[in-house]
Protein backbone atom coordinates (compact mmCIF):
# COMPACT_ATOMS: atom_id res chain seq x y z
CA UNK A 1 0.00 0.00 0.00
CA UNK A 2 1.89 2.57 -1.39
CA UNK A 3 -0.73 5.64 -1.89
CA UNK A 4 -2.71 7.99 0.16
CA UNK A 5 -5.84 6.87 0.65
CA UNK A 6 -8.87 9.32 1.05
CA UNK A 7 -12.15 8.26 2.35
CA UNK A 8 -15.32 10.04 1.19
CA UNK A 9 -18.69 9.65 3.18
CA UNK A 10 -21.96 10.89 1.48
CA UNK A 11 -24.92 10.96 3.86
CA UNK A 12 -28.80 10.68 2.07
CA UNK A 13 -29.23 14.68 1.87
CA UNK A 14 -26.36 14.63 -0.74
CA UNK A 15 -27.32 11.62 -2.33
CA UNK A 16 -31.27 12.79 -2.65
CA UNK A 17 -32.86 14.54 -5.85
CA UNK A 18 -32.86 18.16 -5.30
CA UNK A 19 -36.73 19.57 -5.40
CA UNK A 20 -38.72 21.75 -4.11
CA UNK A 21 -40.21 20.08 -1.55
CA UNK A 22 -38.67 17.34 0.93
CA UNK A 23 -41.89 15.05 0.30
CA UNK A 24 -41.13 14.86 -3.38
CA UNK A 25 -36.85 14.27 -2.93
CA UNK A 26 -37.95 11.54 -0.34
CA UNK A 27 -35.48 8.34 -0.64
CA UNK A 28 -35.16 9.12 -4.88
CA UNK A 29 -31.40 8.84 -5.17
CA UNK A 30 -30.01 11.48 -7.48
CA UNK A 31 -28.00 9.33 -10.60
CA UNK A 32 -26.48 12.80 -11.46
CA UNK A 33 -24.99 13.35 -8.39
CA UNK A 34 -23.68 9.42 -8.44
CA UNK A 35 -22.36 9.95 -11.79
CA UNK A 36 -20.39 13.22 -10.65
CA UNK A 37 -19.30 11.35 -7.55
CA UNK A 38 -17.80 8.50 -9.71
CA UNK A 39 -16.36 10.86 -11.99
CA UNK A 40 -14.47 12.81 -9.46
CA UNK A 41 -13.30 10.05 -7.39
CA UNK A 42 -11.65 8.37 -10.84
CA UNK A 43 -9.98 11.54 -11.22
CA UNK A 44 -8.49 11.24 -8.06
CA UNK A 45 -7.42 7.94 -8.37
CA UNK A 46 -5.52 9.55 -11.73
CA UNK A 47 -4.11 12.00 -9.57
CA UNK A 48 -2.46 8.84 -7.57
CA UNK A 49 -4.69 8.55 -4.47
CA UNK A 50 -6.94 5.47 -3.78
CA UNK A 51 -10.36 6.45 -3.00
CA UNK A 52 -12.88 4.54 -0.59
CA UNK A 53 -16.55 5.70 -0.51
CA UNK A 54 -18.70 4.99 2.53
CA UNK A 55 -22.50 5.57 1.22
CA UNK A 56 -25.71 5.80 2.65
CA UNK A 57 -29.14 5.57 0.65
CA UNK A 58 -29.93 2.23 0.94
CA UNK A 59 -33.20 2.57 3.20
CA UNK A 60 -34.15 6.00 1.22
CA UNK A 61 -33.89 3.63 -2.14
CA UNK A 62 -35.87 1.20 -0.90
CA UNK A 63 -38.39 3.31 0.31
CA UNK A 64 -38.88 4.51 -2.85
CA UNK A 65 -39.03 1.94 -4.30
CA UNK A 66 -41.84 0.68 -2.37
CA UNK A 67 -43.75 3.65 -2.68
CA UNK A 68 -43.02 4.91 1.36
CA UNK A 69 -43.68 8.65 2.42
CA UNK A 70 -42.14 8.07 5.74
CA UNK A 71 -39.58 6.35 7.02
CA UNK A 72 -40.74 3.70 9.42
CA UNK A 73 -40.67 3.09 12.74
CA UNK A 74 -41.07 -1.05 12.98
CA UNK A 75 -37.37 -2.64 13.15
CA UNK A 76 -37.91 -5.41 10.72
CA UNK A 77 -39.48 -3.01 7.87
CA UNK A 78 -36.67 -0.61 8.60
CA UNK A 79 -34.17 -3.94 7.66
CA UNK A 80 -36.31 -4.49 4.52
CA UNK A 81 -36.29 -1.22 3.06
CA UNK A 82 -32.36 -1.74 3.45
CA UNK A 83 -32.65 -4.97 1.93
CA UNK A 84 -34.14 -3.55 -0.87
CA UNK A 85 -32.54 -0.53 -1.48
CA UNK A 86 -28.96 -1.17 -1.21
CA UNK A 87 -28.99 -3.41 -4.86
CA UNK A 88 -30.55 0.11 -5.98
CA UNK A 89 -27.58 2.43 -4.48
CA UNK A 90 -24.88 -0.51 -5.73
CA UNK A 91 -26.14 -0.72 -9.10
CA UNK A 92 -26.06 3.03 -10.22
CA UNK A 93 -22.40 3.03 -8.37
CA UNK A 94 -21.50 -0.05 -10.44
CA UNK A 95 -23.21 1.58 -14.01
CA UNK A 96 -20.74 5.00 -13.36
CA UNK A 97 -18.05 3.48 -12.23
CA UNK A 98 -17.96 1.00 -15.47
CA UNK A 99 -18.46 4.01 -17.54
CA UNK A 100 -14.91 5.29 -16.37
CA UNK A 101 -13.51 1.57 -16.54
CA UNK A 102 -13.28 0.94 -12.83
CA UNK A 103 -15.13 -1.83 -11.10
CA UNK A 104 -17.03 -0.67 -7.61
CA UNK A 105 -16.98 -3.51 -4.76
CA UNK A 106 -19.66 -3.53 -2.28
CA UNK A 107 -18.64 -4.02 1.80
CA UNK A 108 -21.28 -4.25 4.57
CA UNK A 109 -19.98 -3.54 7.97
CA UNK A 110 -21.81 -3.49 11.45
CA UNK A 111 -20.26 -2.00 14.18
CA UNK A 112 -19.78 -5.40 15.95
CA UNK A 113 -17.17 -6.01 13.27
CA UNK A 114 -14.74 -3.19 14.38
CA UNK A 115 -14.71 -4.95 17.90
CA UNK A 116 -13.18 -8.50 16.54
CA UNK A 117 -9.48 -8.18 15.89
CA UNK A 118 -10.11 -11.36 13.10
CA UNK A 119 -12.89 -9.69 11.13
CA UNK A 120 -12.02 -6.33 10.75
CA UNK A 121 -8.26 -7.56 9.65
CA UNK A 122 -10.13 -9.95 6.80
CA UNK A 123 -11.83 -6.92 6.46
CA UNK A 124 -8.41 -4.28 6.01
CA UNK A 125 -7.48 -7.23 3.59
CA UNK A 126 -10.03 -7.28 1.01
CA UNK A 127 -10.07 -3.52 0.74
CA UNK A 128 -6.60 -2.97 0.35
CA UNK A 129 -6.43 -5.78 -2.20
CA UNK A 130 -9.42 -4.11 -3.82
CA UNK A 131 -7.50 -1.42 -3.80
CA UNK A 132 -3.84 -2.40 -4.96
CA UNK A 133 -4.33 -5.73 -7.34
CA UNK A 134 -7.82 -4.44 -9.17
CA UNK A 135 -7.70 -0.84 -8.81
CA UNK A 136 -11.31 -0.54 -7.32
CA UNK A 137 -13.29 1.68 -5.42
CA UNK A 138 -14.78 -0.03 -2.62
CA UNK A 139 -18.35 0.86 -1.73
CA UNK A 140 -18.79 0.91 2.07
CA UNK A 141 -21.87 1.02 4.14
CA UNK A 142 -23.50 -0.23 7.55
CA UNK A 143 -25.12 -3.64 7.06
CA UNK A 144 -28.47 -2.22 7.97
CA UNK A 145 -30.53 -5.45 7.21
CA UNK A 146 -28.67 -7.64 9.97
CA UNK A 147 -27.55 -4.79 12.76
CA UNK A 148 -30.52 -3.42 14.89
CA UNK A 149 -28.15 -1.57 16.81
CA UNK A 150 -26.80 0.33 14.09
CA UNK A 151 -30.10 1.72 12.79
CA UNK A 152 -30.93 2.82 15.77
CA UNK A 153 -27.76 4.18 17.23
CA UNK A 154 -25.46 4.31 14.10
CA UNK A 155 -24.38 6.81 10.88
CA UNK A 156 -22.36 6.41 8.87
CA UNK A 157 -20.36 9.39 9.71
CA UNK A 158 -18.64 7.75 12.74
CA UNK A 159 -18.54 3.86 10.20
CA UNK A 160 -16.46 6.29 7.77
CA UNK A 161 -13.88 7.67 10.37
CA UNK A 162 -13.59 3.97 11.51
CA UNK A 163 -12.92 2.67 8.23
CA UNK A 164 -10.34 5.67 7.98
CA UNK A 165 -8.24 4.77 10.96
CA UNK A 166 -8.47 0.82 10.43
CA UNK A 167 -7.24 1.77 6.85
CA UNK A 168 -4.10 4.21 7.57
CA UNK A 169 -6.38 6.73 5.73
CA UNK A 170 -4.83 10.23 4.76
CA UNK A 171 -8.17 12.35 4.47
CA UNK A 172 -11.62 11.86 5.70
CA UNK A 173 -13.74 14.01 3.59
CA UNK A 174 -17.20 14.30 4.64
CA UNK A 175 -19.53 15.23 2.25
CA UNK A 176 -22.66 17.27 3.15
CA UNK A 177 -25.47 19.90 2.30
CA UNK A 178 -23.87 22.99 3.94
CA UNK A 179 -20.21 24.39 3.37
CA UNK A 180 -18.76 22.95 6.79
CA UNK A 181 -19.10 24.30 9.84
CA UNK A 182 -19.99 27.65 11.09
CA UNK A 183 -19.52 30.13 13.61
CA UNK A 184 -22.62 30.53 16.42
CA UNK A 185 -25.35 32.33 15.76
CA UNK A 186 -23.55 33.61 11.91
CA UNK A 187 -22.80 32.15 8.62
CA UNK A 188 -19.04 32.71 9.59
CA UNK A 189 -17.65 29.62 8.43
CA UNK A 190 -15.13 27.68 10.38
CA UNK A 191 -11.88 27.06 8.06
CA UNK A 192 -9.69 25.40 10.13
CA UNK A 193 -10.03 23.29 13.88
CA UNK A 194 -6.64 22.64 15.40
CA UNK A 195 -8.78 20.95 18.34
CA UNK A 196 -12.07 19.85 19.17
CA UNK A 197 -12.94 20.46 22.74
CA UNK A 198 -16.17 21.84 24.11
CA UNK A 199 -16.58 25.14 22.27
CA UNK A 200 -16.18 23.16 18.88
CA UNK A 201 -18.41 20.71 20.01
CA UNK A 202 -21.38 23.25 21.25
CA UNK A 203 -21.64 25.02 17.69
CA UNK A 204 -23.31 21.45 16.17
CA UNK A 205 -26.37 20.87 16.75
CA UNK A 206 -28.05 17.21 16.47
CA UNK A 207 -30.64 16.39 13.92
CA UNK A 208 -32.05 13.39 12.50
CA UNK A 209 -33.96 14.14 9.09
CA UNK A 210 -37.21 11.93 7.90
CA UNK A 211 -34.39 9.54 6.23
CA UNK A 212 -30.99 10.43 7.61
CA UNK A 213 -29.43 9.92 11.27
CA UNK A 214 -26.72 12.21 11.23
CA UNK A 215 -26.09 15.97 11.40
CA UNK A 216 -23.06 18.12 12.39
CA UNK A 217 -22.73 16.67 15.78
CA UNK A 218 -21.98 13.36 14.27
CA UNK A 219 -19.36 14.27 12.15
CA UNK A 220 -17.43 16.48 14.79
CA UNK A 221 -17.72 13.00 16.48
CA UNK A 222 -16.41 11.18 13.26
CA UNK A 223 -13.63 14.32 12.70
CA UNK A 224 -12.61 13.44 16.61
CA UNK A 225 -11.78 9.61 16.00
CA UNK A 226 -10.04 10.36 12.54
CA UNK A 227 -7.88 13.36 13.83
CA UNK A 228 -7.02 10.93 17.67
CA UNK A 229 -5.59 8.42 14.78
CA UNK A 230 -3.94 10.92 12.80
CA UNK A 231 -6.08 11.45 10.02
CA UNK A 232 -7.10 14.97 8.95
CA UNK A 233 -10.84 15.45 8.37
CA UNK A 234 -12.68 17.45 6.44
CA UNK A 235 -16.52 18.63 6.22
CA UNK A 236 -17.74 20.03 2.62
CA UNK A 237 -20.51 20.69 0.62
CA UNK A 238 -21.00 17.85 -1.80
CA UNK A 239 -22.90 19.70 -4.27
CA UNK A 240 -20.47 21.96 -4.68
CA UNK A 241 -18.00 22.08 -7.99
CA UNK A 242 -15.65 19.56 -8.16
CA UNK A 243 -15.30 19.61 -4.31
CA UNK A 244 -13.34 16.69 -4.25
CA UNK A 245 -11.07 17.64 -6.77
CA UNK A 246 -10.33 20.57 -5.43
CA UNK A 247 -9.65 19.23 -1.72
CA UNK A 248 -6.90 17.16 -3.52
CA UNK A 249 -5.17 19.80 -5.24
CA UNK A 250 -5.22 21.99 -1.58
CA UNK A 251 -8.25 24.33 -2.96
CA UNK A 252 -10.28 23.24 0.23
CA UNK A 253 -13.62 25.66 0.87
CA UNK A 254 -15.36 23.27 3.89
CA UNK A 255 -13.86 22.92 7.45
CA UNK A 256 -10.65 21.04 8.24
CA UNK A 257 -9.65 19.29 11.67
CA UNK A 258 -6.46 18.76 11.55
CA UNK A 259 -4.81 16.02 14.07
CA UNK A 260 -2.09 16.64 16.19
CA UNK A 261 1.52 16.94 14.66
CA UNK A 262 2.89 14.35 16.20
CA UNK A 263 0.27 12.15 14.62
CA UNK A 264 -0.39 13.78 11.28
CA UNK A 265 0.20 11.83 7.93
Amino acid sequence: MKKDIVVVKVGTAVLGKRSITARSRLGRLDPVFIRELARQACILKGMGFHVIIVSSGAIGAGMEAIGLDKRPRDLNRLQACAAIGQGKLMKLYEENFRFHKRHAAQILLTREDFSSVKRISNAKKTIISLLDDYNAVPIINENDTIAAEEIKFGDNDRLSAFVAKTISARLLIMLTNVDGLYEPGSRRLVPVVKKIDKRIERMAQPSCSCLGRGGMISKIQAAKIAVSSGVTAIIANGRARDVLVNIADNKINGTVFLPSKAKRR
